[in-house]
């Protein structure tokens, strides 16, 4: 009987009753938040520069304007490639006191699905601290998770990172952020961590796949955490190894599946096939980045609850062509919102600042709001993975339902799809790309994409019957998107394959493509 989960559910519920009873407005949480980073960092080279404490002294001078109107006055917006050739290249080559107090420990070494070969984001010990707390916050949130058998808390967890092995480069460590954030996890959680330290320090994909399948029986997984796709994988080769006909046959406790940075849609209905069905099984979003915890799902069928509370101001951006060029650059002197003033159903690009040393920067992720007075969102996709050659304005939330929609209604599974612009004399193009390893009707499969796309977004439509003159598409098996990801050294971890490819990532698609068929 598990009287230590039972404990600890009980808990959680009970400091969820808590927390409610606590719950306090978005706009004072982040006007809190603003004036604690500004307050904190104002003898920093960046506070300095930006007039930091002049700006939170005017949070006690009724007549002055707001705290969030001076700070976005004096404070410019920052990109990845602005903010480190000002600012952050100084915290990496050891002087303190740039952008944050003190010096940086730690630098996340993040591509994500830009087009940078690398980004080294600083971490402090101040957003460590946050993501940690972050994460329990998370846990505690499971009591909203009723149905969730107590199991579950006693159980291992199998979390699926990139490499935690970091490397010491002068006075700092750089590495994925898992490896930093696994470095500082609580002594008492070791136990419960799988696939464990060793082979979480292993750099080669397929040779971490043999260990984490050899060690499967070993294990007793209640929880996995990590991107879809690899996460499949691994499910795969442990049924075809050890001839099961589910994943419960081997982890009978398996209970839930936490993933971020992609919509899990156009894989659920092959992971479900790899699953008990007779068995309960809850699928939790979060958004950790590695310029920090964003958000997570709170409660069942919610969307995302942004953390509005523990180091990470926010602000929203429009994501319209008054504010974004057609390449997903932004447009000088952008309109900027607090959390409070958003509205819902219109897409945003997100901008923070945090007690990592961001500051107004544009982490290149766009939301929407479901519902603005909670403060909960749906990720809709990226600044530069849209398609826009001629006004069609598709976002990659666009993208995935179109394609999740009629996948089911021609009954294929489609894992992986890519989507490229091309020039057509004076017109346009799309070719998208799909990942199905079933015999499927191209002709009828972007036939009805293309029908549902009109359906989904008015400006599509009304292209298709001017500019946007040809929808083409290729059927290739799933594992051409896998070894391509391998070619590009992006295997594994928290890797995800781009919806949408531009410039040199359309050229290097594009290429790898005819060397295999060559």
């Amino acid at each position: 009987m598990p009287i230590l989960g039972n404990f600890i559910k009980g808990s959680i519920f009970l400091g969820n009753n808590l927390k409610k009873v606590r719950k306090a407005k978005p706009q004072k949480w982040q006007e809190k938040v603003l004036f604690k980073l500004l307050n904190k960092a104002k003898f920093t080279e960046v506070g300095v520069a930006y007039k930091f404490e002049e700006i939170s002294k005017g949070l006690f001078v009724s007549k002055r304007k707001t705290i969030y109107q001076d700070f976005k006055s004096n404070t410019p917006i920052f990109d990845y490639n602005s903010i480190y050739d000002l600012w952050w290249h100084r915290s990496r080559n050891g002087e303190p006191d740039i952008a944050w107090p003190g010096k940086v420990k730690y630098f996340a070494l993040s591509s994500g699905t830009s087009e940078a070969s690398s980004k080294a984001i600083p971490v402090t010990a101040d957003m460590l601290k946050a993501i940690h707390n972050t994460s329990i916050a998370q846990i505690i949130s499971l009591g909203e998770f009723r149905e969730l058998p107590p199991v579950v808390f006693e159980k291992s967890y199998l979390m699926l990172g990139g490499c935690t092995e970091l490397n010491r480069v002068g006075g700092h460590f750089e590495g994925d952020l898992s490896g930093i954030t696994t470095a500082k996890i609580p002594f008492w959680f070791e136990k419960f961590y799988k696939p464990g330290f060793r082979i979480s320090q292993e750099k080669n994909w397929e040779k971490k796949l043999s260990q984490i399948v050899s060690q499967a029986p070993t294990w007793d997984i209640s929880f996995v955490a990590g991107v879809p796709a690899w996460i499949q994988i691994i499910f795969e080769r442990i049924i075809e190894t050890y001839k099961l006909k589910n994943i419960h046959e081997m982890w009978p406790n398996l209970t839930a599946f936490g993933w971020g940075g992609v919509s899990l849609e156009p894989y659920r209905a092959s992971f479900s096939k790899l699953l008990d069905t007779e068995k309960p099984f809850f699928y939790l979003e979060t958004y950790l980045a590695s310029e920090g915890f964003f958000a997570y799902q709170n409660e069942p069928e919610k969307g995302l609850k942004l953390v509005l509370n523990r180091g990470i101001f926010f602000e929203f951006i429009p994501f319209n062509d008054d504010n974004f060029d057609e390449e997903g650059n932004l447009r000088p002197n952008p309109e900027t919102l607090m959390v409070h003033q958003t509205t819902e159903n219109t897409e945003y690009a997100i901008l923070v600042s945090t007690c990592a040393g961001a500051w107004r920067y544009l982490v290149g992720d766009t939301v929407m709001f479901k519902d603005s007075q909670t403060a909960e969102i749906i990720i809709t996709g990226r600044t530069k993975h849209f398609m826009s050659l001629c006004g069609e304005h598709l976002s990659v939330d666009n993208l995935n339902k179109a394609v999740v929609e009629v996948s089911k209604e021609i009954g294929v599974e489609i894992n992986e799809f890519t989507l490229i612009g091309e020039k057509l004399d004076k017109m346009f193009g799309h070719k998208w790309y799909f990942g199905c390893s079933e015999i499927v009707d191209k002709n009828l499969l972007i036939s009805k994409i293309d029908a549902r796309l009109k359906d989904l977004n008015d400006d599509y439509a009304v292209e298709r019957l001017h500019a946007l003159t040809s929808v083409d598409a290729e059927v290739l098996p799933v594992n051409v998107f896998y070894d391509y990801m391998k070619v590009q050294g992006k295997i594994g971890g928290q890797n995800k394959f781009p919806r949408v490819l531009k410039g040199k990532m359309q050229t290097d698609w594009l290429s790898f493509l005819a060397s295999t068929k060559a």
